[in-house]
């Protein structure tokens, strides 16, 4: 089989993979797939904004970092989370320069912004739809590389390493494609549909970190899951639309089945700008006494105007759903929403694989300890995967020629893969760790799901998108249920 050569595979078009190719030497060849369209990923959700001190009179490094801690229950790596904050400045202003166009004062400034468990106003922010500003503002920049090669609508149906160079089935336009690069970055999103709901987009399987897993790299806490507070509450939609932080940043409220707040029974100081686990743990709480699922989160007393101009996106899709934010309260839940754990990465984001990096939600930088912090998710993104650039920049070697490679690949052909097995694995997700592990659940799930597993790895099924979206799935949820067992055995639990 003919691989066509290239000297750099990004796989992934959000945020990581856009500026790890906008950063990397013009000299090398790159291939970048995206699972769908540019635009479906799960940076282009992200409504809140980039974190990064940008104002140094009212901020600091140390300040920042600080509440990355305290959100993160101090299982924070403090030598990439300073590499973090101390760096971020950087990448928010070379996003100005790739035409982003964050929200400003009257004075021409970047109108900073208060989420949930930070201590100073620091989110830059372009209204409530940040990620879709700067996912926009780079792939116009990307397109205007001649070295990046962009497939569109592409599926990783294989990734491997052997003798020195990775080698790739990519399934386009209905066809297998092969190619072969020195180097292969994953930035490949998260894992939200394991869970029956969640907040990510449609391509959120984990297939990157199935792909280094079976490759032999590090997979570092796993079960490190965040689950946001204020998703809107829409059971009839495995996707749910998400309610920024931002909206309890400027001053919503949270309230119960009888619309009465009760934050501040649980979190007398901080109310509902406690970090994000700390707040679903305290509905869960509510719901046990009241004995009502129901919840609303209230901006109604800011004004019609305010609520309008800066939170136009999130006003139009609630309305959409028969709910005016300016008049009344909105329901929300706690859903599925961010991974902290994922493919180990050192402080350049290089995996335990040469040659092999991950960069985003994908990778464990471990930055995030066990509880992101609001809008650090951006940062992580931009930071490390310019970090990951540059580190490729400095191995670069220049082939002489990008003739094709002869190598040996797998047939592709199988039998059918069995219906249901994702639907089977995203109730079984749900029912053994929604925001706190259930031990229980875990512990009577993880053989069925380990036999799924068996079945898809040896079963000889035909290589297609759904198969190596559900093997991926599953091995996510057997790392997980893995980790939370082990977890609960030390404490006791099991």
């Amino acid at each position: 089989m003919k691989y066509d050569n290239y000297d750099v595979l990004i796989v992934g078009s959000g945020v990581s993979g856009l500026y790890a190719a906008l950063n990397t030497d013009p000299a090398m060849k790159i291939l970048m797939l995206s699972k769908r369209e540019l635009t479906l990923c799960n940076s282009a959700l992200a409504q809140g904004g980039v974190a990064a001190v940008m104002d140094t009179d009212n901020d600091s490094f140390d300040l920042h970092i600080k509440d990355t801690l305290i959100a993160g229950g101090y299982k924070n790596d403090r030598g990439n989370l300073r590499i973090l904050v101390e760096q971020g400045p950087k990448d928010v202003k070379n996003l100005l320069s790739c035409g982003v166009e964050f929200d400003r004062k009257d004075d021409g400034s970047i109108d900073l912004t208060l989420e949930g468990g930070h201590s100073r106003r620091r989110i830059a922010h372009h209204k409530d739809s940040t990620g879709y500003e700067i996912v926009t503002s780079l792939i116009e920049r990307v397109k205007k590389l001649e070295n990046v090669t962009i497939l569109e609508n592409s599926h990783l149906l294989g990734l491997k390493k052997q003798d020195g160079r990775f080698y790739s089935d990519v399934m386009h336009e209905g066809t297998h494609h092969y190619y072969t690069t020195k180097t292969a970055v994953l930035a490949t999103g998260g894992i939200g549909r394991v869970y029956d709901y969640t907040t990510n987009s449609a391509i959120a399987t984990g297939d990157g970190i199935q792909f280094a897993y079976n490759m032999g790299a590090e997979i570092k806490h796993l079960s490190y899951i965040q689950f946001h507070p204020t998703a809107f509450a829409d059971k009839k939609n495995r996707e749910c639309f998400l309610v920024s932080e931002a909206v309890r940043g400027e001053g919503a409220y949270l309230l119960n089945c009888h619309k009465k707040r009760f934050m501040d029974k649980y979190e007398p100081e901080r109310k509902e700008l406690a970090p994000r686990d700390v707040v679903s743990k305290c509905i869960l709480k509510e719901q046990e006494e009241t004995g009502s699922d129901e919840f609303f989160l209230d901006i109604s007393h800011k004004g019609a105007d305010f609520i309008k101009n800066r939170f136009p996106m999130i006003y139009q899709k609630v309305l959409e759903k028969g709910y005016d934010m300016t008049k009344e309260p909105i329901p929300i839940y706690p859903c599925q929403h961010y991974l902290m754990g994922g493919i180990a990465v050192n402080g350049h984001g290089a995996t335990t694989v040469e040659g092999l990096y991950a960069a985003g939600e994908c990778a464990h930088t471990g930055v995030h300890g066990i509880n992101r912090l609001a809008s650090n998710s951006l940062l992580e993104a931009l930071v490390f995967s310019r970090l990951i650039a540059e580190d490729i920049n400095k191995k670069y070697t220049p082939d002489k020629e990008y003739a094709p490679i002869d190598a040996d690949c797998p047939s592709p052909s199988g039998k059918p893969l069995p219906s249901g097995i994702r639907t089977e694995i995203r109730h079984i997700m749900q029912k053994s760790y929604f925001v706190v592990p259930n031990y229980a659940e875990a512990e009577k799930h993880l053989a069925r799901v380990e036999e799924i597993k068996d079945m898809l790895y040896n079963g000889g099924y035909e290589l297609t998108p759904d198969y190596i979206e559900a093997k991926s799935l599953t091995t996510v949820a057997y790392i997980i249920l893995g980790e939370v067992v082990a977890e609960g055995k030390e404490k006791g639990e099991i």
